[in-house]
């Protein structure tokens, strides 16, 4: 097991760090979905769909 864990160290680090730079992109969506940000990043004024995705907030 340990010289399959060696032989294959290079495979291994390259699929630790994609994994954590998927986890991280997927952090950072999540993270601006809930602070109400659009996923392009362009806001919503030209979009197409505008006010569709973010019904307005009542007012109290």
């Amino acid at each position: 097991m340990l010289t399959w864990i060696i032989g294959n160290m290079a495979t291994i680090i390259i699929s630790a760090v994609l994994l954590l730079v998927v986890a991280a992109v997927i952090i950072s969506m999540v993270r601006g979905k809930r602070k109400g940000k659009s996923s392009c990043g362009c806001g919503c004024a030209g979009c197409a769909m505008n006010g569709a995705c973010h019904p307005a907030k009542p007012e109290t």
